[in-house]
């Protein structure tokens, strides 16, 4: 570097340095620059809070507007808000005449995380209504108040059958009806919508009244994280098959054809408005809830035909109860009901719907254990089940562990330039002993869609909820043994100790498993990942259901156990001379492995022409 350059370079440094201590500004400067900032941030607060004020009042005076000029329409003189309670075994519900609506659904068997009575609606955070147009002005009844009928207040829990008219009167023998019927011990309720002699009122262009219907999701569940993952809007089309919303965020979707019915589903209890005839244009949406205690707030819009009849009905259903697979059967099974239940992707539900969830049911209602017990029960038919593919895997397994000093041998006489020509003796080996190399890993492959399936049941067993086993006090929730004061990213703020055992055992029958393989290049390269997974499903399983980690435990201990069984039961020498036997017997090719080798014959000769060029 000669003496030009050096001098270029701190010029250029000096007015680095001067240009920093120039422009750099004073600490008073400072403080008045985040000072005017702060006063511009008020402003612009005041700004959009005064907007929001005035946008909120001309709302509701038009809204007031809307509902003075309905009650020009519909009768409201001297009329007060009273509240009706239907009630059987299952359900407790709430009507108000103020809009003749539904504000809150208690199922009574059932109790929220912390002992509270479980509440699907709740006063204030639900809606329920039609809009439409008479004599030019928007009707919505959730504003009207409507005349009860003779019904007392509080209607018999063990009466055969209660209903409850609630009309608005436009007049003499003009009524819009609102009708409820609760069948005694059902999770069911009948909603009949009327409008009788409203055709002259109701404008001649309506082909349909617009049904709405919103509700504030509130978190029920120990986990809110956990239980928001199953939280959603569910339709099911006529004729198709049953579709939701995001899960995860935010979502709307307007589904392009009839809808049979809505659900507002929470990983153990659902809120479904089924329609006899099918729903049109259809609408719902899904946004997470910022007020805090509640899940997603969740809304839907349903369009019912009108044809400006004198008299028209319409009967709608709600169903309010548990996602419980044998219930939802009950009620809805040719409406598919049932799919509320996440069984998992469809390639692997069947394993759910046809053995899992009757082989669980036989032993709950035939076995008077608890629910840990019947879990542990559970595995040991599912082990025993696929205990010959384990067998399978392991002696396949062995026999190549066995077979390993000559593949060495063949390794040492093929130089690694010669891959196919090493590969056709490896497989030839093989061939003679009778050994497929793919033997261990189709009945692992086979096995893995049971563990894939019981992944998907537990968490939504409602069989399992608040049922207590050992030290954890709710299997289809998290066991916490100890709470921690701060928060480990992708882990928890608790510490599982089903989920510790898990991870213990599944260690365990990794180490297990990799003495029992036969140890190439690429798998001890493999090794390092096969250690780090049973530590990556400590940080998923933490916050999941104790119920699915116990499941997982337990499986693994058994797998463990057949394996030390096996390997005392097999014996290495043995199988060895077993091998040595098959080798000494003529091999007839397939005509599929006569192809191969021809493939693999060319594609050498191919290379070595390669090389000579």
């Amino acid at each position: 570097m000669d003496k030009n350059t050096v001098t270029g370079l701190i010029v250029i440094a000096l007015i680095f340095v001067g240009w920093y201590f120039l422009m750099t500004p004073s600490e008073e400067e400072i403080i008045r620059a985040r000072y005017l900032q702060d006063s511009i941030a008020r402003v612009e607060a005041r700004r959009e809070a005064l907007i929001e004020q005035e946008r909120t009042a001309t709302l509701q005076a038009r809204q007031e507007q809307v509902t003075n000029t309905a009650g020009t329409i519909f009768q409201q003189d001297s009329l007060e808000a009273e509240e009706f309670v239907l009630e059987n075994s299952k359900v407790r519900m709430h009507v108000n005449t103020r809009g003749g609506r539904i504000t809150l659904v208690e199922l009574k068997e059932y109790r929220t995380h912390d002992s509270l009575p479980l509440v699907l609606w709740r006063e204030g955070k639900s809606s329920l209504g039609l809009s439409f147009y008479a004599n030019n002005v928007l009707v919505n009844t959730e504003k009207l108040i409507f005349h009860p009928g003779d019904s007392p207040r509080r209607l018999d829990a063990a009466a055969a059958s209660q209903s409850l008219s609630l009309r608005a009167y436009a007049g003499e023998e003009k009524y819009l009806e609102f009708r409820y019927t609760l069948d005694p011990d059902s999770y069911q309720v009948t909603f009949l919508i009327t409008t009788h002699r409203l055709d002259d009122l109701i404008a001649s262009q309506t082909n349909f009244l617009e049904l709405n219907w919103g509700l504030n999701m509130p978190q029920l569940e120990k986990s809110k994280d956990f239980e928001n993952r199953y939280t959603g809007v569910y339709y099911r089309f006529s004729e198709d098959d049953v579709e939701n919303l995001s899960t995860s965020g935010n979502d709307r979707a307007e589904p392009p054809t009839k809808v049979k019915w809505i659900a507002f589903k929470q990983q153990f209890f659902s809120s479904i408005l089924l329609s006899e005839n099918a729903f049109s244009n259809v609408a719902v949406s899904s946004d997470m809830a910022t007020d805090p205690g509640y899940l997603k707030d969740v809304h839907a819009v349903a369009f019912l035909p009108y044809v400006g009849g004198e008299q028209e009905s319409y009967t709608l259903r709600f169903f309010f109860g548990p996602n419980s697979f044998p219930v939802l059967q009950e009620y809805g099974d040719a409406l598919d009901f049932p799919d509320l239940v996440d069984l998992g992707w469809k390639w692997l539900a069947w394993i759910n719907r046809y053995i899992v969830i009757p082989i669980f049911h036989f032993l709950e209602r035939n076995v008077t254990l608890n629910y840990g017990l019947i879990i542990f029960l559970l595995t040991l038919i599912i082990k025993m089940f696929l205990f010959p593919l384990t067998y399978k895997s392991y002696l396949s397994q062995a026999k190549m562990r066995v077979l390993k000093p000559q593949v060495d041998e063949i390794h040492k006489k093929i130089p690694a330039d010669k891959a196919v020509e090493r590969q056709q003796a490896t497989m030839k080996l093989y061939k003679q002993a009778g050994v497929n190399p793919m033997g261990g890993c189709l009945p692992m492959l086979l096995q893995f869609p049971f563990l894939v399936a019981l992944f998907y049941f537990f968490p939504g067993a409602i069989e399992l909820r608040q049922q207590g086993f050992l030290w954890a006090t709710d299997l289809a929730s998290y066991d916490s043994i100890l709470d921690l004061p701060f928060r480990i990213p992708g882990y928890g703020s608790h510490v599982s100790l089903f989920c510790l055992l898990m991870t213990v055992t599944n260690i365990i029958y990794t180490v297990m498993s990799q003495r029992n393989q036969p140890m190439n290049d690429q798998m001890k390269s493999m090794r390092v990942v096969m250690y780090l997974m049973p530590v990556i499903f400590l940080f998923i399983f933490n916050d999941y259901s104790s119920g699915l980690s116990y499941y997982y435990f337990i499986s693994l201990l058994i797998t463990i156990i057949q394996t030390w069984a096996i390997r005392r039961f097999v014996d290495d020498g043995k199988l060895l001379k077993q091998i040595e036997l098959a080798k000494a017997k003529p091999v007839k090719r397939s005509k599929f492995q006569e192809r191969l080798e021809a493939i693999q014959k060319e594609q050498e000769r191919q290379r070595k022409a390669r090389l000579k060029k």
